[in-house]
């Protein structure tokens, strides 16, 4: 018996462990069930039949194989109802996380990190000023919006919590009591805000300039900030040579100086270091406080932008138009876009829309598309609308002309879960509210300022002036656009798209094509928007704005085509902005289409998708000239031989590409590493202009080397080629032939929520990536990335489009991510591979085209 004992052991252990596997087995399968159904139980409904509480009739929802939807309803309050039913199906959390942002209430969702982000909101209050844009509407606009946010309440009605999204489910493990409330024409109206702060033009270029000022003198700061070149680079609507802005009286901006000190002139003309000390204490604090908010569209700067460009029938081989447009903005998942077709069942009194295009959740109408009748395309125009203001400030007033003047004080509370709420005081002056109240660093600054300056007890801040923050009428100008049939009422709805300003390119079925500026631009009574003016004179600000008659405009120019790329609109004209992009994009989108045009051969979509995709690096090209000029050995003689081989295009798998970004990042690293903390270079098309310029100026200061202690422009780019090699061998291998410029150059879609929580589990629930992608800044595709932090993709053609006016349907778009805000939804990302391909999708419009594209149907009838 004591020897079969383990034999009896052994058989009873076996059925134990195969119990013990087939419990673990069932409780792992359980619990992937449970995970499934946690993440797929908000997937929407996209077929059958569905009661919706508030509907007069049935609207029919159409998908195709991609998720994206297409509506067709009998009456406007039915469509824009629909519209906001299914925008809640796709994207509601992405809808709740927007309107916390621009009502100033993240920390209600994420507690008390996000207080610093709402008392900035809470001090712009954008949702205060869309309050009132909303009580301004007129009545048939006005009915949109209610009925757009009567149908995302009808989805709400019968769905909470993690039924709503996945989202909802991570949050309750933070936040357990928290519930979305009713959506609101407000919310809906707010994200126009985050629009036009995301797209506000060139305010950090005014606080760059005015902070480089504090080290370097005046001709070094505009060596750093140059101008457009008139001369060589395309405009949108061309001319002569823009002739200085005008401008009224002759008070000078804050200067503060150059490397012996700083000087800040009042009105009267004299200076006082300490208000510049306090001045560039403010801008510093401003700055840091900029680049803590959420990016919702893209980090602001240079370097960046969006394409758009429209060709005549004359030269197309379908005999109409066609439109190209692919806005630049900052990643996210998902994409900031999602693609929708409005239809009426009958075009008329009842219903006015046939319109397709690409729409925001959470805002009702089509931002960028096309109707029956038009197309259009948007670019950021990019004009100087936000002015800042250094301002003498002693207890709650303002000086003004030598008094005191009351500030104006506004309460805002701030709810934080988990916390005890926060109370803070908004103090605004006459042109704008002060901006620089909410930093630590801020308000240290101010509290020893007194003393040490001599001056009266108070202190110095900043204030802005911004056209967003007076009530507009974009919330309108969306809905005029989609109705508009031909360019007469497409000028009229661009005249009411006032905040932010964009540059609208047109085409129609007549044949002709166009372009028009809109926007609130301001007239200043002194100086030109690129340094902040003293606040403590009436002689400073706003006088006026340029009249819509007066904003650029073009139809049917004779040359058969208009390009749009952040580029200078006209030489001639009002003044908009001293900061334009500086035109690499737009010259080499003209010189391709010139290409085909000066060979006789008709442009086709295919040409127009192509361009979208260029990927010559005109910084790059101008070394490989150069470089062989140069005397080079060792390491960076292997990278110039490297490049000689290169043909300058920025392709992901281009060894080339990848090890001139290295030398470009490092050369920049080394040029200019004494620049105050906040003006280093990012690359991208201002610094293409400030080290083309240098070239030319081999003895240059600028042009030395810390790691080495080497001067002079050769022996620094030989420096900098070897310590590129090195880097390049550090981070791609040393086979210089495997190296490639999409390993370095990848982008990681972020959930703008939970994205960057740090919990990695979390980041992958709802990021995706990386993929390795080409492109780069200031290039056709631009796919930029910022030198001063590394090579990782910032800025992506957030959506591409190539619009045939010949046949709507033969048009072909593509987006950034999908159509689903829903993490593990088949439409979540299932965009994502075609667009890194540079590939498009058809993009079915005619009722018949849509039917033949149809892979679901839902049916949302009125309740009962």
């Amino acid at each position: 018996m004591g020897t079969d004992a383990p034999r009896t052991h052994r058989r009873r252990l076996v059925p134990f462990l195969v119990g013990l596997l087939v419990a673990v087995l069932v409780l792992v399968v359980v619990a992937a069930g449970a995970g499934w159904w946690t993440v797929s139980r908000s997937f929407p409904t996209t077929s059958g039949r569905i009661d919706a509480a508030g509907l007069i009739a049935p609207v029919t929802v159409v998908r195709d194989d991609a998720g994206i939807p297409h509506l067709t309803a009998d009456t406007d309050h039915d469509l824009f109802f629909a519209q906001g039913y299914v925008h809640a199906q796709d994207r509601f959390w992405e809808m709740d996380f927007r309107r916390h942002v621009t009502a100033g209430r993240l920390a209600e969702l994420f507690g008390e990190s996000q207080v610093g982000t709402d008392a900035f909101i809470r001090t712009l209050n954008w949702r205060g000023v869309a309050e009132v844009e909303y009580e301004q509407l007129d009545e048939p606009t006005r009915a949109i919006y209610d009925a757009y946010a009567e149908g995302v309440n009808a989805y709400l009605a019968e769905h909470s919590g993690a039924d709503l999204s996945l989202e909802y489910a991570v949050l309750a493990l933070q936040n357990p009591g928290y519930a979305p409330e009713p959506w609101s024409p407000v919310d809906s109206i707010a994200w126009l805000k985050a629009m036009a702060w995301d797209l506000r033009s060139n305010l950090e270029d005014e606080i760059d300039r005015a902070l480089l000022a504090t080290a370097l003198p005046a001709e070094e700061v505009q060596r750093l900030h140059p101008g457009y070149s008139w001369g060589e680079m395309p405009t949108i609507v061309g001319g002569a040579p823009a002739a200085a802005p005008a401008t009224v009286g002759e008070v000078e901006p804050v200067a503060t100086g150059g490397t012996e000190g700083a000087d800040v002139s009042d009105a009267s003309g004299s200076a006082d270091d300490a208000d510049a000390a306090g001045a560039a204490d403010a801008l510093a604090a401003l700055q840091a406080t900029l680049h803590g908010l959420p990016e919702l569209l893209g980090p602001a700067g240079h370097g960046i932008g969006s394409n758009s460009w429209v060709v005549s029938g004359a030269l197309t081989d379908t005999g109409q138009p066609l439109l190209a447009n692919d806005p630049h903005l900052g990643p996210a998942m998902p994409s900031i876009w999602t693609q929708m077709g409005l239809s009426c069942s009958t075009v008329g009194d009842a219903c006015g829309y046939r319109v397709s295009g690409y729409t925001f959740s959470g805002l009702p109408g089509v931002i960028i598309g096309h109707n029956e009748q038009v197309a259009w395309g948007f670019t950021n125009l990019g004009p100087d609308v936000a002015d800042l203001y250094v301002e003498r400030i002693a207890d709650d007033t303002y000086e003004l002309d030598g008094a005191q003047v009351p500030l104006e004080l506004r309460e805002e509370t701030i709810d934080v879960a988990g916390g005890d709420s926060v109370t803070i005081t908004v103090r605004s002056t006459g042109r704008g509210p002060i901006v620089t109240d909410l930093t630590e660093s801020f308000t240290r600054t101010a509290d020893g300022y007194p003393e040490a300056s001599g001056l009266p007890d108070g202190d110095y801040g900043l204030s802005l002036q911004w056209t967003a923050l007076t009530p507009g009428t974009t919330a309108s100008a969306i809905f005029a656009l989609n109705r508009a049939q031909n360019w007469g009422q497409f000028q009229a709805a661009a005249a009411l798209f006032d905040v932010p300003s964009q540059n609208l390119v047109y085409a129609d079925v007549e044949g002709n094509i166009g372009y028009q500026a809109p926007g609130n631009v301001p007239i200043r009574a002194a100086g030109d928007g690129t340094l902040p003016l003293p606040g403590w004179t009436s002689e400073n600000g706003w006088v006026g704005q340029v009249p819509f008659a007066q904003l650029p405009s073009v139809f049917n120019p004779e040359r058969g085509y208009i390009v749009t790329a952040n580029n200078a609109v006209s030489a001639d004209g009002p003044f908009l902005t001293a900061d334009w992009d500086l035109g690499y994009r737009a010259r080499s989108i003209e010189q391709r289409l010139r290409a085909h045009i000066d060979a006789g051969e008709p442009i086709t979509a295919d040409m127009m998708a192509d361009i979208q995709l260029e990927t010559g690096d005109a910084n790059a090209a101008t070394f490989l000239e150069l470089l062989p000029t140069l005397e080079l050995d060792g390491d960076a003689a292997s990278g110039a031989k490297l490049l000689a081989s290169w043909d300058a295009h920025a392709d992901a798998d281009s060894a080339g590409a990848a090890y001139f970004a290295i030398f470009w990042k490092t050369l920049l690293e080394r040029m200019f590493h004494d620049l105050p903390d906040g003006t280093r270079p990012v690359g991208g098309d201002r610094w293409f202009t400030v080290v083309d310029t240098l070239l030319q100026e081999p003895d240059s200061p600028w042009w030395t080397d810390p790691e080495t202690g080497v001067t002079g422009r050769d022996a620094v780019i030989a420096a900098s080629l070897a310590a590129a090699w090195q880097e390049a061998g550090d981070r791609l291998g040393s086979d210089p032939s495997r190296w490639r410029w999409g390993r370095l150059h990848t982008l990681t879609l972020r959930n703008q929520s939970f994205g960057e929580s740090g919990i990695g589990p979390i980041e992958w629930l709802f990021n995706r990536g990386p993929y390795e992608l080409g492109g780069g800044s200031a290039i056709p595709n631009a796919i930029a990335w910022d030198a001063s932090v590394g090579y990782e993709v910032n800025w992506v053609p957030s959506m591409r489009m190539i619009v045939d006016v010949s046949d709507w349907d033969a048009s072909r778009w593509i987006n950034l991510t999908g159509s689903s805000g829903h993490a593990f939804s088949t439409h979540y990302d299932d965009q994502t591979k075609l667009w890194q391909a540079g590939r498009t999708r058809p993009w079915a419009f005619t009722a018949d085209a849509v039917t033949a594209a149809r892979a679901d149907t839902l049916v949302l009838l009125p309740a009962g």
